[in-house]
């Protein structure tokens, strides 16, 4: 059995070296774009035009390390944009093809890719992809975020994806560390980066055919997380109308104190045998990737949790649940949903190989080994911390939660646990502030069911719905195999939306999501669509008395 993630790896491979054998095509077939800091040279694929690479700010090294995203500067070059730019520095993880990037990965990382199906048609709604990797790993290099087959489906969309810093060179707290002062954006430089693509694209983006004054922010996980933070963030105003989000909300944040309590700048600091930033300015970007992906005290330092600081020093609020019902975001019309098994994705994460590369007794033997360290992971450190936070109430609002699932083995009643609180109940929070606002945005919400046709235990699966949002029939990691009917009603509803504000599916009515009956879009696992109201109320109000913690996982 030839696993899906070696299928994913081989077309990267094979992608990669198409796009190294592309030299700038002749002027006259060759799309090309001039823009702000250069013209831009592209390729077509398939009849779409692509333009990948091009920096839309300085790259952070040198002196802007850990420093805010500087805007790029006027050019009159003329570049090529047929390759993707490097990714972020990061851990290589076989779920996040990016961090395997053949280009490889940099500090200058700040690029974005732009795909089209008519560069002389105006005013095209613009997406905006942002995308995951739980603040740490990602790039938009990965296959399954190709921009061509959504384009191709809905030729009146121009989509962007952008990259940005991950991990702790793009969420890192260094307000304890002496001459942290100097460096005040250290803790969200990643949002940071989003915005200022976000500001290209308003610059640039109607030399593409884009219309800047209708783009629609969307992401999933970490990107998820991104859009709602984008929504309640100082400095976006104007930059977007709409939004998506995919498996992420507002709980993704941390506090000074958090920051603290994890150590990831003292982490960084004892690996480098320094005591102040001049130490960690001082490196070399060998030495300082070298040191970030070290492992060999067992904890890398790339590997460590990182996610964007709110509140004190912050362009994030506080309480970010209480900026959405004061009104952050309530002009910009939002979908936000789930999926069914969230959690289950960390399954093939827990240690390598991925079970897609085994087979018969190995794989048998393997996925054993997984499932153990899985439900160690999910009923030790994840949930012990959970009821360490609580108050004895909140504890039996938690022990009332898993009765409901006492006809299920421990490790996946706990497991739906996590699901519910480290994602569908912050999504449904959010949804809910957000329409309760009194805006002139409109509200969406949505559940994903469909599960994983390739292995039963990974269920509807954290990103599984990524394949039909993109239209990328033939990547089948994490959805299974991809039912080209659901596609099309997926990301017709994501394109539709895009357009204006409407979510359509032939024949379904997705109703707008109202904080007294809970409207939420189901996409089952028979791929049929219905509308429930407040589906698992009672799962829902239990877990909604611990949101208060903020802690995402």
């Amino acid at each position: 059995m030839k696993t899906n993630f070696v299928k994913r790896l081989l077309a990267f491979l094979i992608l990669a070296a198409m796009m190294s054998s592309v030299c700038c095509a002749a002027e006259d077939t060759a799309p090309s774009v001039k823009c702000y800091n250069g013209t831009f040279v592209g390729m077509r694929e398939n009849g779409i035009a692509s333009f990948k690479g091009i920096p839309y700010a300085k790259p952070p090294i040198g002196e802007l390390r850990w420093k805010a995203p500087e805007p790029v500067e006027a050019d009159d070059g003329t570049y090529d944009a047929t390759h993707f730019g490097k990714s972020a520095i990061q851990l290589k993880a076989s779920s996040e093809l990016a961090s395997m990037n053949p280009e490889g990965q940099s500090e200058d990382c700040l690029t974005l890719n732009i795909w089209t199906a008519d560069l002389e048609k105006k005013n095209k709604p613009v997406m905006f992809w942002i995308h995951g990797g739980a603040y740490s790993y990602g790039g938009t290099s990965d296959p399954l975020y190709d921009g061509q087959y959504l384009v191709a489906e809905h030729p009146d969309i121009l989509l962007v994806s952008c990259n940005y810093r991950v991990g702790p060179m793009g969420f890192i707290d260094f307000s304890k560390v002496e001459g942290g002062e100097n460096f005040p954006t250290s803790g969200y430089n990643g949002l940071l980066d989003q915005i200022q693509a976000l500001k290209w694209v308003q610059q640039n983006i109607e030399a593409f055919g884009g219309d800047p004054e209708n783009v629609t922010i969307f992401g999933e996980s970490a990107g998820g997380g991104s859009v709602t933070e984008l929504l309640i963030a100082d400095g976006t105003e104007g930059l977007f109308q709409r939004a998506i989000a995919e498996s992420g909300a507002v709980n993704f944040t941390m506090t000074h104190e958090r920051f603290a309590e994890i150590g990831v700048a003292q982490k960084f600091l004892e690996k480098a045998n320094g005591v102040c930033m001049d130490d960690l300015m001082a490196l070399s970007e060998t030495e300082l990737t070298e040191i970030y992906l070290d492992e060999s005290d067992g904890q890398a330092i790339g590997a460590m949790s990182v996610l964007p600081l709110r509140g004190e020093d912050s362009i994030l609020p506080d309480d970010p649940y209480q900026a959405l019902l004061d009104g952050a975001g309530k002009d910009v019309d939002l979908i936000i949903g789930t999926t069914a098994d969230e959690m289950r994705y960390f399954i093939d994460d827990v240690c390598e190989p991925a079970l897609a590369d085994t087979e018969g007794e190995e794989y048998e033997r393997l996925l054993q080994t997984k499932l153990e360290l899985f439900g160690k992971y999910v009923t030790g450190a994840k949930v012990d911390r959970v009821y360490s936070m609580c108050t004895a109430e909140e504890k039996e609002n938690l022990d009332r939660f898993l009765a409901l699932h006492a006809d299920e083995e421990e490790i996946w009643a706990k497991t739906a646990l996590m699901n519910e609180y480290s994602f569908r109940a912050p999504a449904i929070m959010t949804a809910y502030n957000h329409a309760m606002s009194g805006g002139s945005g409109k509200t969406y919400m949505y559940h994903f069911r469909k599960k994983n046709t390739n292995y039963d235990w990974i269920g509807a699966c954290h990103a599984c719905e990524l394949s039909y949002v993109f239209h990328n029939l033939t990547d089948e990691q994490f959805s299974g195999k991809v039912v080209p009917e659901l596609a099309d009603a997926v990301c017709g509803a994501w394109a539709s939306f895009a357009v204006n504000g409407v979510p359509v599916i032939d024949g379904i009515e997705w109703p707008e999501y109202s904080p007294d009956n809970r409207e939420t879009l189901i996409f089952n696992d028979d791929c049929s669509i219905s509308v429930e109201n407040d589906p698992k109320s009672e799962e829902r109000q239990l877990i909604e008395t611990i949101l208060h913690y903020y802690v995402a996982m």
